[in-house]
């Protein structure tokens, strides 16, 4: 059974920077490395919406709101995903997930039904 375990959430001001890990476990060999992955965050009131994706060549994409600012990388020999977070803003407030895609991805993905596997979430909030 896989499982994703986020960690690095917390409090930051504006404009500094804060790091994001996930922990997968449950795989098979090579399989973590086969997958897509993807960090999501959900705001009080709003809908979850994907930020960082990276597929299993490890080209990435970005939601237009974090380009720039946001780094999504993966490392296959740790199973892990890390988000880099910089020069944050307070509308980056929210509890931010990391998703697993299904198995053998083609291309990374912003699209919550591309996501088999989620984590329980780490929060981030942003003082102005």
């Amino acid at each position: 059974q896989v499982q994703l375990a986020e960690s690095g959430g917390g409090s930051v001001q504006a404009g500094g920077s804060l790091r994001l890990s996930c922990a997968a476990s449950g795989y098979t060999y090579l399989g973590y490395s086969r997958v897509c992955m993807a960090w999501f965050r959900q705001a009080p009131g709003k809908e979850r919406e994907g930020v960082a994706g990276i597929d299993s060549d490890g080209s990435t994409m970005y939601a237009g709101s974090v380009e720039g600012r946001y780094t999504i990388s993966k490392d296959n020999a740790k199973n892990t995903l890390t988000l880099q977070m910089n020069r944050v803003k307070p509308e980056d407030t929210a509890m931010y997930y990391c998703a697993a895609g299904y198995d053998y991805c083609l291309d990374a993905s912003l699209r919550n039904a591309d996501y088999r596997y989620w984590g329980q979430g780490t929060q981030v909030t942003v003082a102005s």
